[in-house]
């Protein structure tokens, strides 16, 4: 399963499915693209495009798009024959044109995420980096650092939005002790901890909502948690693991907050979505009779509170 927190300063967006052989327009030059595979997850339309924030498509791929903190080094002059995107275009275009993880390795060279010089629409500096994985377990993280655009194994399976992955990666070494398998870049897929367990003598994770803060508790407190035996135990892990990085909603401090959370199951289909009043989760499966509908679906969200009356017995 892969989970995340979407912060923002208003919820924009919400649950949505894209069809195969839909239409859409980049708005980087108006070239006109076609989906080849359908996915489910959160997004919206926006013109002529569908903007996805995450999901999974009909493979069983999930991508995730962050926020990327004075990371990204976007391509000013077009290269002939490459694909040219404007960076937020790219969680889309991954989910509806590749099977996997693999897949997206193979072909990532023939993508360039452009900046605005020439773009039809301006749409500034748009930094972000991506998450991956897929039902055999491999996650990674994409990164437009370099060019062709970097992409970093993960099997910790943790990601934020600050840049230097390697860095952060070093930084928690003070908080748990990792196996030597995760030194050596060995780890087996679907290893569910990459740390020994001995926590004798380091740090307590810090408790501050800052990127670097966040990705310490999440990676400390996934390693500590009980292992599922099922998808609704790991989307019940994912949820509680998501709890303490979850950012309350705090105006007159920061504008920003956690909007929504999601999380998908690879292997099911299964796409998990909260929004930050409602208490309720709502499921939306990726089923082969939706993967036939032909046009796309925007599914309304309750962002209230709501509560279920208790009933009495006897």
């Amino acid at each position: 399963m892969l989970a995340r927190t979407m912060d923002w300063p208003h919820l924009g967006a919400k649950p949505m499915f894209c069809p195969r052989q839909y239409h859409w327009h980049s708005v980087f030059d108006d070239h006109e693209y076609v989906t080849k595979y359908a996915l489910i997850g959160s997004g919206g339309q926006h013109g002529r495009r569908i903007d996805a924030s995450d999901g999974v498509n009909e493979f069983g791929l999930a991508v995730q798009k962050l926020t990327f903190t004075n990371g990204s080094q976007l391509v000013t002059e077009p290269t002939a024959g490459r694909i040219h995107l404007a960076p937020f275009e790219l969680s889309f275009y991954l989910l509806t044109n590749f099977k996997s993880v693999q897949d997206i390795i193979d072909h990532l060279h023939e993508i360039e995420l452009m900046a605005d010089k020439h773009s039809l629409m301006k749409y500034g500096h748009s930094e972000l980096h991506f998450a991956a994985c897929d039902p055999t377990g491999r996650i990674v993280v994409i990164e437009p650092v370099t060019h062709p655009i970097e992409v970093i194994d993960n099997p910790l399976g943790v990601l934020t939005n600050s840049n230097h992955f390697e860095r952060q990666i070093n930084k928690l070494e003070k908080y748990v002790d990792f196996t030597s398998a995760f030194r050596n870049g060995t780890v087996p897929l679907n290893t569910p901890r990459v740390t020994t367990g001995n926590v004798s003598g380091k740090a307590i994770p810090p408790g501050s909502y800052s990127p670097g803060s966040r990705f310490i508790r999440a990676a400390y407190l996934k390693e500590r948690i009980d292992l599922p035996e099922n998808e609704i135990e790991a989307f019940d892990n994912c949820w509680h693991l998501l709890d303490s990085v979850n950012v309350p909603k705090s105006s007159a401090h920061q504008p920003t907050y956690s909007v929504y959370r999601a999380a998908v199951c690879c292997e099911s289909r299964n796409y998990y979505y909260q929004s930050y009043h409602a208490k309720s989760v709502l499921k939306i499966q990726l089923t082969d009779e939706l993967i036939r509908r032909t046009k796309p679906i925007f599914y309304e969200v309750r962002d209230e509170v709501n509560f279920e009356c208790a009933k009495q017995n006897g």
